[in-house]
């Protein structure tokens, strides 16, 4: 306990030396050389020093290194306003949070101003009256990057309130007139001002609340109820919109389109690789009572199967396909393999190949079929599959290596596999086959029995697949034979 609070009063005693060390008033500031910046230029010299210190851009975004970054930091430095086209799962969200780590960690603003001012240049009516009346005397307060971003998610019924202001009836209640600039109260763009405001679906936006935005970002001025307030706000603006809804006409205001410097282009991950360090990175964690193994192939065949779903004539492509299918899969896949520990009361959970019949209701909602026929949706998330567990197999092994397999079979021997079946029955029903062993230390793979039925299984379908041993489905159960 004396510890405890001899801790606190250190971390008391340094909270207020670092709010001491830092000016309280615009006096105190000016004095201490601070120099006004707009956020754009804030962003830009915090970006070049990433760049000079051989930093990444954005830490977490895996596969725009080449491709989207370059023309995001493009714009930032040229000061440009952004809109990012992509597809749905294309992290263009995740971008726009991302941003915040180009601002400052803290910056001064007056202090209980409800818009950020700063000190030197205030916007607000009341800031204004405060620095008419005090001067150099009017106190800070210190902000932290975190309370400068502001983002909103575009939708019809979106009101210039929302995002502007309105008139707040309590305070013309309290005898302020209409034409009071104190009467507003301020929506998400004013209070974000000195930060970074992102809106996600930008064409989801009514046409009259596109042109409040667009007045924002050009003319710095904006009617409320019917009397004009001058506002302008220091904003870096980033947008998100589909490529097909901000190409249709009528979707977005050509004078709004044409406001954003900067287009930049989102897109999949190009590689198997990209989408599996994605997968790996955002998937969640299994319970802490099981130890799971995630074989690499199996990963391998979830990323393969969202390639081969974003190229398939079959499934729209102007909605896309989602990294987010390739997470909710990979995580599917584990959770079963912990399921079917659990019930078979085995200390060591492995996805296997029957493991991916659970995938369904991880995938169907995130692809759209061209063609809805009675189990036409069924039948192309089959065939996705055996491409993908068939583009894997080859990539590894090809089916010659395992005659030593194969002749077991043609001796009259039969395995049924399914997920829930114990590990052991497969070890007992294969044996001690070298083919096996070699394919283990080929995947980098440990000699463990659960981890051994994994790659049996995968042997078997990849041999099944190249037309080397039959296959028959029964009751969610496989058996395989010569």
């Amino acid at each position: 306990m004396l510890a405890y609070r001899a801790k606190s009063r250190r971390l008391l005693v340094y909270s207020a030396w670092v709010t001491s060390s830092r000016p309280q008033t615009t006096a105190e500031l000016r004095a201490g050389g601070h120099r006004r910046e707009t956020v754009k230029q804030e962003m830009r010299r915090n970006l070049l020093t990433r760049l000079r210190a051989g930093e990444p851009l954005l830490a977490g975004i895996v596969g725009y290194e080449e491709t989207v970054l370059p023309q995001l930091a493009n714009a930032i430095i040229s000061g440009h306003d952004v809109i990012m086209l992509g597809e749905r799962g294309q992290a263009k969200s995740r971008i726009m949070r991302s941003l915040v780590s180009l601002l400052d960690e803290e910056v001064p603003v007056i202090a209980g101003c409800e818009v950020n001012d700063h000190p030197f240049d205030p916007i607000c009516r009341r800031c204004l009256d405060m620095i008419a009346k005090d001067g150099d005397k009017v106190e800070l307060a210190w902000i932290g990057r975190d309370r400068r971003y502001g983002e909103k998610l575009a939708t019809p019924d979106i009101s210039i309130a929302d995002l502007i202001g309105e008139v707040d009836p309590i305070k013309v209640a309290e005898g302020r007139y209409l034409a009071d600039e104190l009467t507003i109260h301020y929506g998400l763009l004013p209070r974000t001002n000195r930060g970074i405001f992102g809106i996600n679906e930008l064409p989801d936006l009514a046409e009259r609340i596109q042109v409040g935005l667009l007045n924002i970002m050009e003319e710095k001025d904006v009617q409320i109820r019917g009397y004009r307030v001058r506002l302008p706000l220091d904003l870096f603006i980033i947008a998100s919109a589909n490529p097909e809804d901000y190409t249709s006409r009528g979707r977005i205001i050509t004078p709004l389109k044409d406001r954003f410097g900067s287009q930049v282009r989102t897109h999949y991950p190009l590689s198997i690789s990209e989408e599996m360090q994605i997968m790996e990175s955002e998937r969640h964690a299994v319970p802490e009572d099981f130890e799971l193994i995630f074989p690499s192939f199996m990963k391998e065949i979830v990323a393969e199967l969202t390639h081969l779903a974003r190229r398939s004539p079959h499934i729209s492509q102007s909605s896309g396909v989602s990294v987010r299918m390739s997470i909710a899969n990979v995580e599917n896949l584990a959770s079963n393999s912990v399921r079917r520990a659990a019930r078979l009361g085995e200390s060591l959970a492995v996805p296997r190949i029957s493991d991916l019949a659970f995938l369904a209701s991880s995938t169907a909602g995130r692809v759209e079929i061209e063609a809805l026929d009675e189990g036409k949706e069924e039948q192309v998330l089959a065939r996705l599959e055996r491409g993908a567990i068939s583009s894997v197999f080859s990539r590894h092994f090809s089916a010659s290596q395992f005659e030593g397999v194969v002749s077991r079979f043609e001796d009259g021997a039969m395995l049924e596999v399914g997920e829930g079946i114990a590990s052991r029955a497969y070890v007992r029903a294969i044996g001690d086959v070298p083919e096996v062993a070699t394919a283990l230390k080929r995947l980098s793979l440990p000699d463990r029995p659960e981890v051994r039925a994994s790659v049996i299984e995968f042997v078997l379908e990849g041999l099944h697949l190249n037309k080397r041993l039959n296959k028959d489905e029964v009751e969610g159960k496989a058996i395989y034979r010569r």
